[in-house]
């Protein structure tokens, strides 16, 4: 049943919450697994198989409108080329195409590139009292290859990431007007971007987005327009850099928190591809999905009438004990057979094998020059946003 006898409460632009959901979490699996805050009218699942089945369920709970919260709301026009925004067909369409110039060969190749990246940003810090997990290593990685991969100069990288992470930012307490979300869009310097690689052609994932032909949901062969191309770049180049960032400071986080298991790693570095999976788990860095409703449905014995904004709250199906035993013990040592991280279903996250090498690759090569370190918590700072949950700084003693 739906809320009606309980106190709990739920916000996502609560920041107490925020810093720790996980009891109010909990409180929602056992009491509201659907629950429903009147005052910001949406409804949310909490569960680990509710998340799942609907996040499977793309005809009742669709994206095309959003999957934030207050973008939903606005109702605000979807850009064309952010598939992820998109239902099938058209969203199979574009998947499609995005499959075909963001391969698993070319992630592969990263890696070499991804080493460079961190022993650039660490070697300095060998032999010093410490570094900071987000501001020297965390934000930096994702930056540079994602932005490799699209062609943005290096001189331009970061004022590209900055500009992602303010856009991102929300006040305490207020759900932000849908216009500040989605500000972190901004086209000017995308533009000249693609003009360039238009010029000078390279072997690059922006330079595969002109060149590459596909056919159209009109049957009609062509390339993809500027539009697309721009808010294709665009969505990789947020999502590229914003949720391996928290990755990698949950990563610090928890394994600073956590010695014993950071000493388990150090001896048997062949744990940490699975570490990776417990710290995605433990810290879902993206921890709640929105859909539109569709139609009248029914979950948990109360009715969801259409119209409504359902939020999957993943972060909590990822510590249900009903699918984990054990589940607010971190454990990289854990067999998961899977979270929902990277949510679930046909909008599962297509830069998933790209977040785990890199998350992979970072953690080895700090593992490799500082196997102790500690949390400088009075020095460190959270971010708040509708999309994200981690860490803007988080220095670290070693």
């Amino acid at each position: 049943m739906v809320n009606s006898k309980s106190d709990i409460y739920y916000d996502p632009y609560d920041f107490e919450i925020d810093a720790d959901p996980y009891p109010v979490f909990r409180r929602l699996r056992d009491e509201a697994p659907l629950y429903y805050n009147e005052s910001l009218d949406f409804y949310a699942v909490s569960r680990f198989a509710d998340v799942e089945s609907c996040s499977i369920d793309w005809q009742t709970f669709r994206s095309e409108r959003g999957t934030v919260l207050e973008i939903i709301r606005s109702g605000m026009v979807v850009p064309r080329g952010m598939f992820i925004f998109e239902d099938p067909p058209l969203h199979n369409l574009h998947r499609r195409l995005m499959a075909r110039v963001f391969t698993a060969r070319r992630v592969s190749v990263l890696e070499d590139r991804m080493r460079e990246y961190c022993a650039t940003a660490l070697d300095p810090f060998v032999g010093s009292s410490g570094f900071d997990f987000v501001r020297d290593l965390g934000a930096d990685l994702p930056m540079r290859v994602i932005s490799a991969m699209l062609g943005i100069p290096e001189e331009d990288q970061e004022a590209v990431r900055d500009h992602f992470d303010e856009g991102l930012r929300i006040e305490e307490g207020r759900a932000p007007d849908h216009r500040e979300t989605v500000r972190s869009t901004d086209t000017s310097n995308f533009a000249e971007y693609i003009s360039f690689r238009r010029h000078h052609p390279s072997d690059d994932l922006m330079t595969d987005l002109i060149e590459t032909t596909f056919e159209d949901d009109q049957g009609t062969q062509r390339h993809l327009d500027e539009e697309e191309i721009l808010n294709y770049a665009l969505l990789l180049a947020a999502a590229g850099n914003e949720t391996t960032t928290k990755l990698i400071g949950w990563t610090g986080s928890l394994l600073g928190a956590h010695p014993d298991q950071r000493h388990r790693l150090v001896g048997n570095p062949g744990l940490i591809p699975g570490a990776i999976e417990e710290i995605l788990r433990y810290e879902a860095p993206s921890p709640v999905q929105a859909r539109y409703v569709s139609r009248d449905v029914e979950l948990h014995g109360t009715t969801v009438p259409e119209g409504s904004v359902l939020l999957m709250l993943n972060a909590a199906g990822n510590r249900d004990e009903r699918q984990f035993a054990d589940p607010d013990r971190f454990d990289v040592e854990r067999t998961i057979d899977h979270h929902v991280s990277f949510g679930f279903g046909l909008h599962f996250c297509m830069g998933a094998a790209l977040a785990r090498l890199e998350g992979r690759v970072a953690l080895e090569e700090v593992l490799a020059r500082f196997p102790d370190w500690e949390v400088d918590h009075e020095n460190a700072e959270r971010v708040h946003t509708t999309t994200v949950r981690g860490w803007h700084r988080l220095p670290v003693i070693l």
